[in-house]
């Protein structure tokens, strides 16, 4: 009966997209509300996701290969972790205005500048560019996406970036 309803699902037939969602409503959410509870997010934010991600994959759904809706299950587990990621990336500690802390010296940002470039001048141009999408705050996966390859090339690439800087600060670099 599901293969039958996703099959019609995938061509945009409103009432087997219906029927799909109910038939995988208690697991979605289930996972929804374990990984709320697992990672301090809102159960209805992951839920939501997790949706988004199915319903994006139905239209691609391959009934032939595997089993269809553990792959749509897998869509979704995929859309809520990406979402619990991107949120910990954006989070950030609250800034207390009432306590008077000690204000940091200035630094010589000119140095650090200079310092980075040195650095930065030392890497391939790949290395680079994943260096630059990293430290604008896209997640492996988005770098990935926008530099044309897999996140596990941007993890690859991770590991020779941090080796060439453990041999750069070796050298007195930093």
């Amino acid at each position: 009966m599901l293969p039958c309803c996703i099959e019609r699902a995938r061509f945009g037939d409103r009432a087997a997209t219906r029927d799909l969602v109910e038939k995988l409503r208690p697991r979605v959410e289930r996972m929804a509300l374990y990984y709320a509870r697992r990672c301090g997010e809102d159960a209805d934010d992951l839920l939501q996701e997790a949706w988004l991600g199915l319903l994006q994959a139905v239209p691609n759904l391959d009934l032939r290969i595997g089993s269809p809706e553990q792959h749509l299950i897998q869509r979704a587990k995929w859309r809520m972790l990406d979402h619990v990621k991107r949120a910990r990336l954006r989070r950030c500690a609250p800034l207390d205005l009432n306590e008077s802390e000690p204000v940091a010296p200035p630094t010589d940002h000119g140095l650090e500048s200079a310092s980075m470039d040195q650095f930065l001048a030392g890497l391939k141009a790949p290395q680079r560019a994943v260096l630059q999408c990293l430290l604008a705050g896209l997640t492996w996966r988005e770098a990935g996406r926008v530099l044309g390859c897999t996140s596990a090339n941007v993890a690859y690439y991770m590991r020779q970036i941090r080796s060439a800087y453990a041999a750069w600060e070796g050298e007195g670099g930093a």
